[in-house]
């Protein structure tokens, strides 16, 4: 595998004590003109202001290292389908991520599954994961990316080279020379899920030697509809979906036929929002339970083949690892539903989508609420801003402003919509 070098960190902007934050009118003008500057502000922009929201956190006990996952480890492995691999029950999702060193720790504690994305991080989540693979066997990995570039998702007209060749940059990106799985990410109809293209573009890959495995991920309103169809076909080796407490009861039975059908299923979103850390009817003690309550739950499916969460730092190996192998107890069970009565009418499920055809400016509610997620919950205040930064401003939450809000009475979970993108648009867009 080569050696990859290391990004340069974006330049700093000047503020009051002598920065000038960029404009987000000046970085979707010159985006729009394509230039450099725009790539330019967006970095800066970000950086900027997850600078400020970085300072304006305060100190929590969630931050400090409980004993009880001092060194956890990854304790149980599970088939993933006709794969052949043993899949670490808890494995890393690589959003955002910009430390090699937390990706040797994982290795060193078990995870041997890693996903990744080009659009992650404008490629630097695979340049990343690529330094922090260096020295391992390759063999005892499993690298799983998507069909994808820098720039997002491929569209539905991509020739079949440019669909290889986005695979090939993966490649080199890594520095390994094929990737065990590669996803149709965020599939959001059965067109896209059997593009021929794709479909084309994977047989000459496989044939290549550069991509073992064909898989689907999805969190979009046709969630179920999407996942069954790729588990029908017989042309998937692997499902990615969205799935935690008590949603989406049609996928059990899904997950049951793709087992039986030696089709792994890789389980995401399974913190439902993660908003333990901002309740304030949690105790310090239940803020630090709730991940691995939820992970349990996940994995008390014995058709599930293992999570992805997003891991950034030793402090997530810690305490998401200290889940790994445990059974799901009723301490558990009443926590899930304390997180699910706190959290009513608040949290937005990925594949609902019952707003959506209400909405007169075709804004893509769902999406803006997961980029406020990202930015509030998750910690990747800049993934959740460049996503915003992607939409169309006549598709974006600056439509809501005078609306009438028939989405409102579309949302079947009671969520004040209006409010939250409001919320949304202000917190996103750059300074």
């Amino acid at each position: 595998m080569r050696k990859q070098q290391s990004e340069a960190h974006p330049a700093s902007q000047q503020d009051e004590q002598g920065r000038t934050p960029t404009s987000r009118r000046t970085f979707l003008r010159n985006a729009a003109l394509g230039t450099a500057g725009g790539a330019a502000a967006l970095a800066a922009g970000c950086e900027y202001k997850t600078q400020l929201f970085l300072l304006s956190q305060p100190e929590t006990e969630a931050e400090e290292k409980s004993p009880d996952w001092q060194e956890a480890r990854v304790r149980s492995y599970r088939q993933l389908g006709r794969t052949g691999m043993q899949m670490s029950d808890i494995s890393f999702g690589c959003s955002g991520l910009d430390s090699a060193d937390v990706v040797r720790r994982a290795i060193d504690r078990g995870i041997n599954y890693f996903d990744t994305s080009p659009d992650y991080s404008r490629a630097g989540s695979e340049k990343t994961l690529g330094q922090g693979i260096q020295g391992y066997p390759r063999d005892k990995l499993f690298i799983v990316s998507k069909f994808c570039t820098p720039r997002g998702h491929l569209s539905d007209t991509t020739p079949v080279r440019d669909v290889m060749a986005a695979v090939e940059s993966s490649l080199q990106r890594i520095g390994t020379d094929y990737l065990d799985l590669a996803h149709i990410h965020a599939c959001n109809s059965i067109e896209r899920l059997m593009n021929p293209n794709i479909h084309e573009a994977f047989d000459r890959l496989k044939e290549q030697g550069k991509l073992r495995f064909l898989g689907v991920s999805s969190h979009t309103p046709r969630l179920e509809e999407v996942m069954r169809h790729a588990v029908d076909s017989d042309r998937f080796d692997v499902i990615m979906v969205a799935y935690n407490f008590r949603n989406w009861p049609e996928l059990t039975n899904i997950f049951h036929d793709a087992k039986r059908k030696g089709v792994g299923v890789v389980a995401m979103k399974t913190l439902k929002g993660a908003r333990h850390s901002a309740l304030s009817d949690f105790t310090p003690t239940e803020r630090e339970s709730f991940s691995q309550a939820a992970f349990k739950w996940v994995l008390s499916n014995p058709d599930v083949s293992g999570l992805v969460v997003t891991i950034g730092s030793f402090h997530h190996i810690d305490e998401y690892l200290h889940a790994s192998g445990q059974p799901f107890q009723p301490a558990d069970l009443a926590l899930l539903e304390k997180y699910d009565r706190l959290v009513a009418n608040d949290y937005c499920p990925p594949g609902c989508g019952e707003c959506l055809s209400s909405c007169p400016s075709d804004v893509p509610v769902d999406d803006i609420l997961r980029y406020a997620m990202y930015y509030e919950n998750y910690g990747q205040q800049r993934v959740g801003m460049e996503e915003y930064a992607n939409l169309p401003l006549a598709r974006n939450a600056s439509q809501c402003v005078d609306c009438r809000a028939p989405c409102e009475s579309a949302c079947p979970h009671g969520i004040p919509i209006q409010a939250k993108l409001l919320r949304a648009d202000r917190m996103l867009r750059f300074v």
